[in-house]
């Protein structure tokens, strides 16, 4: 079953401006879905929260809030957020779209990472956490889920939804918000959240991405929590042997258990981040990490969830609601999510034997078990519906279709309707995409439909001799092909404008999409008659009885023809024509007067360079006294008087 296709909102026109095109992921608080922006023309994503928490003012408040804290920061490793509006039910942002995956997806598929990959991922989230911290606020829910890898490698922090203000403190007898796996121990104590809260979250992160699993595991997450409080977190080499010293130190620093001992901000940790990756050498930057550890991936610990502040206590909460950390202790989670915490105390004692409150006196371990139920079956409940029904649809494309089927039915989905289509880029028989799409949170169970590629598509290149330019290119779109370069050439054959061959010849097989070259008639060859010297109107008419169109340039020219005669014309005579092509005819102006250089009494050779100098031919005139001569002793035209440039003047030698 496809569930993008249930979904009310998809195809929808949301506030008269978001075309609602394809759900990306669905939490507990809202879902998420691709759209396109009709004012502006661009692809975003758009945070929609579900309609029935629209009506809780404080739910509404937190979206609110997020649009404004997110929309101040503007920094390329933060997901921007470009409007917030409301209509009827629908509460919603406009976010920046990221098509990539998140760093869960990258740890669920590879497991650990190099180091050197590792801080590369790790340098702009802490860089998108320090504009935040400068700008004065705190992310609150930093953890893989909420690191976007994009597809051109870009790393953007995203869901600001819990962000607050540096010096803001929950009410210790209100909730902590967040998830439990990376909240700082003060978060879960007092509830204070100041920027070294999302530095504790960033040194369990690295941790993760180093070894490939969280720090500490439970049967439950209060288990876990309960490990949280009162042990610290390992150094990554003692589950990756070989990782460098300065990568433990980095951790511990980042985890500290007191709030004093990290650094005091994202910058600051990012400074040591530096410091470190420049102790570290090639070796130990790019050392193999193994697969990923045997501890396996808990949902339950990466979802964002309200815990009840009385829980967090180590002497109170705990022993309050009868658990211990062999007992498990229920937690509700407003976004579908649940996870794990540490606390700051160093030396906790463990938690002493449930206590029995009270309104409870005199009542048997039935009635406090039916209390603690009543109390925390609905978040329990939350989270169920919220993520044990749920997984994502993974990665498929390039896979065969035996592989997919497979790896879906890994993900306890089903396998949907199997269409094909045509790919120039994707291998027969292999996936070019899913519906929904990879990435996508839907229920278990759920159908996913598969695209099998059936390779290119193959087309023959249609017979278009005889057909008109125009006709033939739209023959060739008609059968998915593209018209190609166009030559032209003579043809007694075929009339002009008329496709005489094409390349490919005819009936070759080629790939849809292929460009075809046409080979068109110019018609039977004219030879250009030779129309200079004489009047423009005498040329005309040549010209047009050998089927040539006439066009006069704009300037005429000095010439050795008459003012008013042709000087010169293109195509230039004797060449061949197509039987309507336009000869060019630039006329003449007369010639050109120049001043004839007086030479009389130079040396033959000094004259005639002078004379040819000027722009004219020279001549001789010897006679037979001057067969031996070398002296010029007079000129056809005399010295200052003008004669057209080009006209010959002849030298009389003695």
């Amino acid at each position: 079953m496809d569930t993008t296709l249930q979904d009310p909102l998809v195809g929808q026109l949301l506030d008269g401006r978001y075309r609602v095109e394809a759900r990306i992921a669905v939490g507990g608080m809202a879902t998420v879905y691709r759209a396109v922006d009709t004012r502006l023309d661009r692809v975003l994503a758009l945070k929609v929260m579900h309609p029935a928490l629209a009506a809780d003012g404080a739910f509404v408040e937190r979206f609110i809030r997020e649009a404004k804290s997110v929309a101040r920061l503007a920094h390329p490793n933060v997901v921007q957020v470009f409007d917030q509006g409301t209509e009827g039910p629908y509460v919603y942002l406009a976010m920046e779209y990221v098509a990539g995956c998140t760093l869960r997806d990258v740890l669920r598929e590879r497991g650990a990472l190099q180091p050197r990959a590792a801080l590369d991922i790790l340098e702009p989230v802490l860089a998108a956490l320090g504009a935040a911290h400068r700008a004065g606020f705190v992310h609150r829910d930093m953890k893989p889920e909420n690191v976007l890898i994009g597809d051109d490698g870009r790393v953007k922090v995203a869901d600001f939804g819990l962000v607050r203000a540096v010096d803001t403190v929950t009410n210790t007898t209100g909730t902590v918000l967040g998830t439990v796996a990376y909240l700082a121990p003060e978060q879960i104590e007092s509830g204070t959240a100041d920027p070294r809260v999302d530095v504790y979250a960033c040194g369990v992160v690295l941790y993760e991405m180093l070894t490939g699993d969280k720090p500490h595991h439970g049967d439950s997450p209060a288990t876990v929590l309960y490990k949280h409080l009162h042990e610290d977190v390992p150094p990554p080499s003692a589950a990756v042997p070989g990782l460098a010293y300065e990568l433990d130190e980095l951790v511990a620093s980042a985890t500290a258990r007191t709030p004093d001992v990290r650094p005091h901000d994202a910058v600051a940790l990012l400074a040591r981040t530096r410091v470190a990756r420049a102790a570290l050498g090639a070796e130990q930057l790019d050392a193999m990490p193994p697969q990923a550890l045997a501890g396996g991936h808990d949902i339950t610990e990466d979802r964002t969830s309200v815990i009840p502040r009385a829980l967090n206590s180590p002497t109170l909460g705990l022993a309050r609601a009868g658990a211990s950390p062999s007992r498990p202790l229920p937690v509700g989670g407003d976004d579908g999510a649940a996870g794990v915490h540490r606390t700051s105390r160093l030396q906790s004692p463990p938690p002493p034997p449930p206590l029995r409150g009270p309104g409870l006196r005199g009542r048997g371990p039935l009635t406090v078990v039916l209390a603690v139920l009543l109390v925390f079956g609905v978040g329990t409940g939350v989270w169920y519906i919220n993520s044990g029904q749920f997984t994502k649809v993974p990665p498929l494309l390039t896979k065969t279709e035996a592989q997919a089927r497979d790896r879906l039915a890994e993900a306890g989905l089903d396998v949907g309707a199997v269409r094909h289509a045509h790919s120039d880029t994707v291998k027969r028989g292999t996936v070019i995409s899913t519906d929904p799409e990879a990435g996508t949170r839907i229920r278990q169970n759920d159908s996913v439909a598969l695209t099998i590629s059936d390779g290119p598509k193959n087309v023959k290149v249609p017979d278009l001799a005889g057909y008109r330019l125009d006709k033939a290119r739209a023959l060739l779109k008609q059968d998915g092909l593209e018209p190609g370069m166009v030559t032209r050439r003579f043809s007694d054959d075929v009339p002009r404008g008329f496709v005489v061959s094409t390349s490919p010849a005819t009936r070759t097989t080629v790939r849809a999409g292929s460009a075809v070259a046409l080979t068109v008639s110019k018609g039977s060859p004219v030879d250009v008659p030779d129309v200079t010297g004489e009047d423009l109107a005498d040329a005309r008419a040549e010209l047009a009885e050998a089927g040539l169109k006439v066009e006069v340039a704009a300037e005429p020219v000095h010439s050795g023809h008459d003012k008013g005669e042709v000087a010169r014309q293109t195509p230039a005579p004797g060449s061949r024509a197509a039987e309507g092509d336009t000869v060019t005819l630039t006329m003449s102006r007369g010639p050109e007067m120049v001043e004839v250089p007086d030479v009389v009494g130079d040396s033959v050779d000094d004259a005639r360079r002078e004379l040819e100098a000027a722009g004219f031919e020279v001549r001789e005139d010897r006679g037979l006294l001057g067969l031996f001569g070398d002296t010029v002793e007079g000129q056809s035209v005399e010295g200052g008087e003008s004669a057209p440039k080009g006209s010959a003047i002849t030298l009389e030698i003695r």
